[in-house]
């Protein structure tokens, strides 16, 4: 499975993102990105991700105020973790 192009997360405007998967590509607000990123954490803990391998070796996960539903590999998982702890590093200039 190619990871590189599976999920990215691009800034739209002010406080409006985007996320693009595999199969579509999802708007979000400044808030429901907070949430998506809290949700990639707790799913990414060690225990979750031992539980998530032990069992079902996949995740489905609401995204956007349970809009959208989006499954995860454990792969993609990590992958979105890893853009989603980029996206919030980068410093982006806001012109005010």
């Amino acid at each position: 499975m190619d990871t590189k192009q599976s999920y990215q997360i691009d800034y739209l405007t002010f406080c409006k993102y985007v996320l693009r998967t595999p199969n579509k590509t999802i708007d979000l607000s400044f808030p429901q990105m907070l949430e998506l990123r809290r949700k990639i954490n707790e799913l990414t803990t060690f225990n979750s991700l031992n539980r998530i391998v032990n069992n079902e070796n996949f995740v489905l996960l609401f995204v956007a105020d349970k809009e959208h539903l989006i499954f995860l590999e454990i792969p993609q998982l990590l992958k979105l973790k890893e853009e989603i702890a980029m996206f919030f590093q980068t410093p982006e200039t806001v012109l005010v």
